[in-house]
């Protein structure tokens, strides 16, 4: 292995990585929604219909802000957000290896993956695959449908009633949806996820953005994030990738308070990236080219490699970090 860099590679998705994953939907083949289709895929409509909100109904962010700040829709609120808690609630990961299952193997124990998605992918994809190579700290920055935690233990654990630990309830994630101002102080565990993440950014060698748009109503959220990169000009050596099928100037001006100069690469596709070119190394990978001039060969996943193939190809860079 090449110099071991020890900062952290910082991984933030949004909903464009689960559609990048399953286009055609996932293992029942229920499609993954964005804000123009959020709507019509959750199965809103006629809720909404019934309550005289006409379509368009391709501002999903708007028609909730809406309802949220609005007397006497409690009701509707409360059977909007069952509705989409159970949708995302059902989905799942197909049998064989996915983009996620790939993006947990790529980064080590050091890395962060912070998720704006309500799906439970990333934990599914990060429990059947923890017994191989771990996983990176993962962090739910809008809650997660898979989820629950602990108030007494402060642990993150998979949805249940109790915790294996101190035997004491589990409070479910909240989902935090999108209003135009959004308090991230509110829940305890949505909270220190963002503290996590800040202080991750912070020490970040790199970090990528897939498939996060920056939707207006995230302001705070990218107010956050900006806070935890840090003055751009002070990250002179760091990379920023985008994995995002957006118009390049258009992905510049909207992550310029996260890009050095010409310190950013932009990837239509997961696997043009540095994490799926240089799987567990990408900082390395990084370091090499920036620091030192040397371009270390690419080491591309084998895309269709059943769980076996794949865990067989990457046990010599396992063993690596542990020898």
């Amino acid at each position: 292995m090449t110099k071991e860099v020890k900062r952290p590679h910082v991984v933030i998705l949004g909903a464009g990585a689960s559609l990048a994953a399953f286009p055609n939907g996932e293992r029942n083949g229920r499609r993954l929604p964005v804000i123009k289709n959020f709507v019509a895929i959750v199965g809103l409509a006629n809720l909404l219909a019934n309550h005289g909100i006409s379509p368009p109904y391709d501002d999903f962010e708007g028609i909730y802000s809406d309802i949220a700040t609005k007397p006497g829709q409690g009701d509707l609120q409360t059977e909007i957000e069952r509705i989409i808690n159970d949708y995302f609630s059902e989905l799942a990961l197909p049998d064989e290896p996915t983009i996620y299952d790939h993006l947990i193997l790529s980064l080590r124990r050091k890395d962060v993956i912070a998720t704006f998605n309500w799906d439970p992918f990333l934990w599914q994809a990060a429990a059947r695959n923890y017994h191989f190579g771990g996983a990176p700290c993962l962090l739910f920055l809008h809650g997660n449908v898979a989820i629950s935690y602990c108030p007494k233990c402060k642990l993150v654990l998979a949805k249940r009633q109790y915790c294996n630990k101190c035997g004491g309830g589990l409070k479910a994630s909240p989902l935090l949806y999108p209003v135009k101002e959004k308090n991230y102080q509110t829940d305890d565990a949505i909270a220190g996820h963002w503290r996590t993440l800040r202080r991750a950014l912070g020490k970040a060698w790199a970090v990528t953005f897939f498939g996060y748009g920056a939707p207006k109503t995230d302001v705070e959220a990218v107010r956050l994030l900006k806070e935890g990169w840090g003055n751009v000009n002070d990250r002179n050596l760091e990379e920023t990738e985008i994995i995002d099928i957006r118009d390049e100037d258009d992905l510049v001006t909207t992550w310029s308070p996260f890009i050095h100069t010409h310190h950013y690469q932009i990837q239509s596709n997961f696997y043009d990236s540095l994490l799926a070119k240089h799987p567990r190394r990408s900082c390395e990978a990084l370091w090499a080219r920036l620091m030192e001039c040397q371009f270390l060969n690419d080491s591309m996943f084998p895309r269709n490699a059943s769980f076996g193939e794949l865990y067989a190809w990457l046990k010599p860079k396992l063993d690596e970090e542990s020898g």
